[in-house]
């Protein structure tokens, strides 16, 4: 099938899983995740209609942009932790980051964005499945750094991002949900702008569904658009 059909497949999926929630499927944006992808396959995807492509690794995110650079429609979300010494580049080419959990990172992003007089839409990290493997916040700690995070003007809060545990097990996963779910009720009860707390990005290719079912408003999806992975330095040599 073409990436064409998969996209086709994917959004018939999202309205399905929509339609079962009693949700507006225009809620739901889907983001795909176009890691170790080459430039024939993006542009087939941008082809059929995507403008926004999820990026793990702000390096490959760089290097794309560069070869796309003809497409001033075509943005990058820089969904993947971030290092402070790589913030340069994030602030320099993404449109979104999903993956802030650390005021080092915030104000590393907001100095160079400051210098760049530019804006970029992010969107806090949260370990929902209290793994150890994973980066995010611990939901008990989201309230206080969203306080921290009003210092950054540049850096303009959207809601709530996170990695549900990886099984087949659905109701471990919908937890991970129903926890995100609720923090983000919390947040818009006790914040001082609980305009920010509007997006759960979360859900994956194996698990958006239930996502969805579970309020969120970005889905990741990757694999169910454009197959298995590939090397990334056969495309996209790392810097």
């Amino acid at each position: 099938m073409s990436i064409a059909d998969n996209l086709a497949g994917v959004r018939r999926r999202i309205d399905e899983a929509c339609a079962a929630a009693d949700r507006d499927p225009a809620e739901v944006r889907l983001l795909p995740v176009s890691k170790t992808k080459s430039p024939a396959v993006i542009r087939e995807a941008y082809d059929a209609g995507v403008r926004l492509f999820g990026e793990n690794k702000v390096q490959e995110a760089v290097a794309k942009a560069e070869v796309f650079a003809d497409l001033p429609d075509l943005r990058w979300a820089a969904i993947g932790h971030l290092q402070t010494n790589k913030a340069k580049l994030v602030a320099a080419v993404a449109a979104e980051f999903h993956a802030l959990d650390s005021l080092r990172v915030a104000e590393a992003l907001s100095r160079r964005l400051r210098d760049l007089d530019r804006t970029l839409d992010v969107f806090v990290q949260v370990n929902s499945s209290a793994e150890e493997s994973k980066f995010g916040l611990a939901p008990s700690d989201v309230p206080s750094f969203a306080r921290e995070l009003e210092r950054f003007d540049a850096l303009k809060v959207r809601g709530l991002m996170t990695l549900a545990v990886f099984t087949d097990d659905s109701d471990l996963v919908g937890r991970c949900f129903a926890r995100m779910r609720d923090l983000q009720a919390l947040l818009q009860d006790t914040d001082a702008h609980p305009e920010r707390w509007g997006e759960l990005s979360m859900g994956m290719s194996g698990d958006y569904e239930l996502a969805i079912s579970y309020g969120a408003t970005t889905v990741r999806v990757g694999q169910a658009i454009f197959g298995d992975r590939l090397n990334p330095n056969d495309y996209w040599p790392v810097r």
